[in-house]
């Protein structure tokens, strides 16, 4: 096949959330943009991850709470789940967003949209069967995939991932997961509360990454739940059955299901690219980059998933954001001093942004303290009748926050407060002088910015302080 030459400004691989905001906004400012993608537009998240998931999600939080809600005073009969409808209403969600992200759009903003598999010719060129794009500057926005890990027999045995899973007609008798962090956690729970049975295995701890504390709230749930976990389980071998053979406290054991997905994390999509004739360093963990997302040849950039600083959507965009101002702009950007928060949407939820306890104290020694707020004192929380959780705040002995945990119903729609404190670099007095609305689960954040000062505000000192002044009152 003879390939179309094209001259552009940019040529882009990947159309996912950070290669669709960098097409969008570089058109938009009249570029010669070129886009390949090989698989879905749109990418991992609308397709396989964040939107399904989170549209499952709904579907078993709606069973949970109807099937729970005599604690409400509110009879709600016989709870039943008709997991073709749910699965229907998944895509139907995923095909309500399309459009967005949809090969139309981006043509209609002026970007030439090629859907095929690209590769680099050279350290400026782009190919792919049927075009060959030379190209000013080269952005590769190619996610990552399910990692599968190298656990005997596991590839003569079918399994699920995130982007096989969706596809399901009938509900699995019993999951086995194959990863306790947020995918096998948000899933697991997902399908438990739908009516399959669900079985965990995890090596370490479940959702270890995260603050113990937290993360035993969300434990309690999933054991609540019904859900099996078998955390400290090392995988030895893959059966037919599925049967997952494993290495526990009590031994070498079989844990026998109807199906198994792998969850067990990612991997950077690097495959197929060429980087070498391209002149791009790579490792496993994805394209090598600078603070400013410049790879190894001046002329190419990564972001997202592949530039290995963290798998979320949310730091894709920002990394777009990042691209634009220093590619387009000449603005000075720093990758590395990015605030990225991040949330495990299980029930409850599981949001934090910066450092846990454990790292703050192992990063700053005795300069550190810890500041706790149960939701079981916001109001809000008790009307619900959902006390699960708290709040914590880490900081160190001056002030200077350093993360922020919540734990609770909905706690990721109550962290952009810390966010935006963190990456404006603002005092903790900045949130004690707020008003939050009552009542709100939400008043946890200016709670426990509050308590930070509880102990100077009622100290000795500070009542003598108050004994003198109030003669001159």
């Amino acid at each position: 096949m003879k390939q179309e030459r094209i001259r552009a400004d940019l040529a882009i691989i990947g159309a996912g959330s950070g290669g669709l905001s960098v097409a969008a906004g570089a058109a938009q400012l009249g570029l010669k943009v070129v886009l390949f993608e090989k698989g879905e537009m749109g990418g991992d998240c609308l397709n396989y991850g964040c939107v399904p998931s989170k549209a499952l999600i709904a579907s078993a939080e709606a069973a949970h709470r109807a099937a729970h809600s005599g604690a409400l005073g509110v009879s709600a009969g016989g709870v039943s789940v008709d997991f073709a409808a749910v699965m229907a209403r998944v895509h139907k969600v995923i095909e309500e967003i399309a459009p967005i992200d949809s090969q139309e759009r981006f043509e209609g903003l002026g970007v030439r949209v090629v859907r095929e598999a690209a590769r680099f010719a050279d350290r400026r060129i782009v190919e792919s069967d049927s075009v060959r794009v030379t190209a000013r500057k080269v952005v590769i926005a190619s996610g990552s995939r399910a990692a599968a890990p190298p656990i005997p027999d596991l590839d003569a045995t079918p399994y699920l991932t995130n982007e096989s899973i969706f596809e399901l007609k009938s509900l699995p008798d019993h999951l086995l997961i194959l990863g306790g962090g947020p995918i096998g956690v948000e899933l697991g729970q997902a399908f438990r509360r739908l009516g399959g049975q669900v079985t965990i295995i995890e090596a370490d701890a479940i959702l270890g990454r995260e603050d113990p504390q937290a993360a035993a709230v969300v434990v309690e749930q999933l054991t609540a739940d019904g859900v099996t976990l078998r955390p400290g389980c090392r995988a030895l071998r893959i059966e037919a059955g599925p049967v997952v053979v494993v290495q526990g406290p009590e031994g070498e054991e079989r844990i026998a299901g109807s199906h198994l997905l792998v969850a067990t994390g990612r991997t950077p999509s690097i495959a197929g690219l060429n980087l070498e004739a391209a002149g791009v360093a790579f490792d496993r963990a994805g394209v090598k980059t600078d603070k400013s997302l410049r790879t190894s040849n001046p002329r190419v950039f990564a972001i997202g998933d592949v530039a290995g600083r963290g798998q979320f959507t949310h730091l894709a965009g920002a990394h777009a954001g990042l691209f634009v101002r220093k590619a387009l702009f000449a603005a000075p950007i720093n990758a590395d001093g990015l605030i990225v928060p991040r949330v495990t949407y299980c029930d409850p939820e599981l949001a934090s942004v910066g450092l846990t306890e454990a790292q703050a104290r192992a990063e700053h020694g005795d300069d550190v303290r810890v500041l706790v707020q149960p939701f079981a004192d916001n109001d809000r929380a008790q009307a619900e009748g959902d006390i699960r959780g708290f709040g914590k705040l880490i900081t160190t002995k001056r002030g200077k926050i350093l993360g922020v945990t919540l734990v609770g119903s909905h706690a990721g729609d109550h962290l952009p407060l810390w966010v935006l404190t963190m990456t404006a670099g603002l005092k903790l007095g900045t949130l004690t002088g707020m008003i939050a609305p009552y009542p709100t689960r939400g008043e946890i954040n200016k709670r426990l910015a509050g308590q930070w000062y509880t102990g100077t505000l009622f100290s000795p000192m500070t009542r003598r302080l108050v004994s003198v002044l109030k003669r001159f009152g």
